[in-house]
């Protein structure tokens, strides 16, 4: 049958009759008609033996062979039988053969033909083309014995000068992908439908979607939203935040959606000015990041929230052996430009995990921005943990000592929750304290605009969903939040994470969100092209670095244009969908209305999918409510509760 087979792969027919006899021959035949196809046969490597009872039989048995040599009994006796080799091509391990077989003597002996041509040329009086020769073999010269000297690279020692290939395709590679390769729906970590979304937002071109969705609405994982057959009108939407705390003198009106937390010097000053420029057109906040209040987020004129971090960036000062301690003085004094103080406890993109800025990299517009004396030196450590506190209650005292100093301004967190009873614990100390933070920003681990070690960005922190249901669902039973009016909750919160479309920003507010934050998608309204080379320095728009001249490219007129038009397109289409969905304001968005499809025919809202979401108003103080929430919240259990 094998032999059947192969006598149609190989001829193209099979033969009307052939005898037992007639196998070797056909097997010889089919191992010629391989090699001169240059393919290895299936049948290399096996055994044609003569059947002992000698009722002329034969059958095949595999027996061991090398990559070089394939062996067969081709006699009808086994007494008789004799080994034939035949020679199949070597198998090479994916690489051209000149490449496998170029060496360092090779290298050399085309070197010296280069010197030949070359001094040939010579006599010829074509100068050009001497010095052309002359050029070439001096260059491969020179660039082969680099190779072989140094010694950090194995492939360029091993093949000088053609080793160069393999880290030039290497290079390419993401902008071949990108380019050439990946579909509409494939490349991570936003997809090229969201991104070309974006772009065409932010210039103001038709962003519509033709001849329906591309995505199979029938897999597990699809989302959707329950409309309603009786839609609503809405006209603009902000959120007051601090509104609910007779101790804030100065409540902040707020968009729904946000530029989320970037500091100045990982971004360009161009890219901040255009940032800041687009949120004061549009009406709507500006995250100044950890590294303090710049120049170029007071000359956009953006209503500011500083983000105030372990370093205390426009608010510190250097101690004795260099560390950084909070400064009050120098905290007024950055205080008079925000309108909101956020104090990073931690951030999705690294959580528990600080950083360190060598003083050598530390340029006059960034110690300006952040209030260092220049030239700077120490280097700047921004450790995991505050020196300001160090347990809940601590951190009470910290918000209500910033308030006051602010004048009344709100003053709230940030963090990417890890584990629950820390939050618990938190919240236990507003209730014996009595102070509570007017805002908590919620940064999902799925955020990605601070460079971190990718253990820390792939594997640390809690995803936006499970994290913000739990906190929305805490700070409800502990009575700071009110599920059916949020805008009479004591606790503002601010969803920050991957938020791109209308949709996505209704998502959050299901899960209980006020007020939504993002980075990376305004940087596509900036220009962005994904690139992946924020931590490089050389970011081909302009926005993540720091070179003079990449950052000329970006132009901060043209580009804040391109920020007001991405958010005012993408908050039209979130009121859109509020509409859709039959509510009269942002405060009436609950879980039921967002649907997931848990497997093949089966789905569920998110208000079956996050059963915390179902508790009550103060529940929790009274020691009931969903069982997992319950044994978070109490602390004297015993029960330890890794898992939100």
């Amino acid at each position: 049958q094998l032999v059947l087979h192969r006598c149609q792969q190989y001829w193209g027919h099979i033969p009307a009759q052939f005898s037992t006899q007639e196998l070797p021959a056909m097997i010889r035949s089919i191992i010629v008609s391989a090699r001169h196809r240059r393919i290895q046969p299936p049948l290399s490597g096996l055994v044609r033996r003569q059947a002992l009872t000698g009722n002329n039989q034969s059958h095949a048995a595999p027996i061991a062979s090398s990559l070089d040599t394939k062996c067969f009994f081709s006699t009808d006796q086994k007494e008789k039988a004799t080994r034939v080799k035949t020679k199949i091509k070597t198998q090479h391990g994916g690489l051209p053969e000149f490449l496998e077989h170029w060496n360092r003597n090779l290298f050399r002996n085309v070197g010296y033909g280069l010197g030949a041509i070359t001094a040939l040329s010579i006599p010829s009086g074509e100068v050009v083309l001497s010095a052309v020769l002359g050029g070439t073999t001096a260059g491969y010269w020179y660039l082969g014995l680099q190779d072989m000297k140094q010694p950090g690279q194995t492939i360029r020692r091993n093949f000088p000068v053609l080793g160069h290939i393999r880290y030039l395709l290497e290079s390419v590679r993401p902008e071949i992908r990108q380019y050439f390769i990946e579909g509409d729906e494939d490349a991570l970590p936003f997809t090229r439908m969201a991104r070309a979304t974006v772009y065409k937002r932010a210039k103001g071109d038709n962003s519509s979607m033709p001849f329906g969705t591309k995505r199979d609405t029938h897999a597990p994982g699809y989302e959707w939203v329950n409309h309603s057959l009786y839609p609503t009108q809405l006209g603009e939407q902000r959120v007051m935040i601090g509104a609910n705390n007779p101790k804030v003198k100065h409540p902040y009106s707020s968009s729904l959606f946000n530029i989320s937390a970037m500091s100045y010097g990982a971004l360009s000053g161009n890219a901040i000015l255009a940032l800041s420029s687009g949120a004061k057109m549009g009406g709507f906040s500006h995250n100044t990041g950890e590294g303090g209040v710049s120049r170029f987020h007071k000359e956009g004129g953006a209503d500011l929230v500083w983000n105030l971090g372990t370093a205390y960036f426009g608010a510190g000062k250097f101690g004795e052996n260099g560390e950084r301690l909070f400064c009050p003085d120098t905290f007024v004094e950055s205080a008079q430009y925000v309108k909101m103080i956020e104090i990073k406890l931690s951030q999705g993109a690294k959580p528990a995990h600080g950083g360190m800025l060598p003083k050598e990299k530390i340029t006059p517009l960034i110690a300006e921005a952040r209030m260092l004396e220049y030239p700077v030196e120490h280097d700047c450590n921004s450790p995991p943990r505050h020196s300001s506190f160090s347990n809940p209650k601590e951190l009470c005292a910290f918000i209500e000592q910033l308030r006051e100093l602010s004048g009344g301004k709100p003053v709230g967190f940030k963090l990417c929750v890890g584990q629950p009873e820390e939050f618990t614990e938190l919240v236990h100390a507003f209730i014996e304290t009595g102070i509570h933070p007017d805002f908590i920003t919620v940064d999902g681990s799925e955020g990605g605009t601070g460079a971190a070690p990718p253990e820390f960005s792939n594997s640390i922190g809690t995803p936006l969903p499970e994290a913000l249901s739990f906190v929305h669902a805490v700070l409800v039973g502990s009575g700071f939040r009110d599920p059916v009016d949020k805008s009479k909750s004591k606790i503002a919160l601010i969803a920050s994470g991957k938020h791109l479309t209308g949709v996505s920003l209704f998502k959050s507010f299901c899960l209980g969100a006020d007020v939504t934050n993002a980075a990376r998608s305004f940087l596509f309204s900036l220009g962005c092209i994904q690139a992946l080379k924020c931590n490089t320095n050389t970011c081909p728009t302009g926005i993540t670095t720091s070179d003079p001249d990449l950052e000329w490219g970006l132009d901060p007129m043209n580009k804040q244009v391109r920020v007001f038009n991405f958010h005012k397109k993408t908050l039209h289409v979130a009121t859109e969908v509020m509409e859709a969905a039959g509510v009269n304001s942002w405060t009436e968005i609950h879980p039921a209305l967002f649907v997931k499809r848990t497997g093949i025919g089966t789905s569920r809202d998110y208000s079956e999918i996050f059963e915390h979401l179902q508790v009550k108003p103060g529940e929790l103080l009274e020691g009931t409510g969903p069982k997992r929430l319950v044994e978070a919240w109490d602390l004297h259990d015993g029960i330890i509760n890794r898992v939100v």
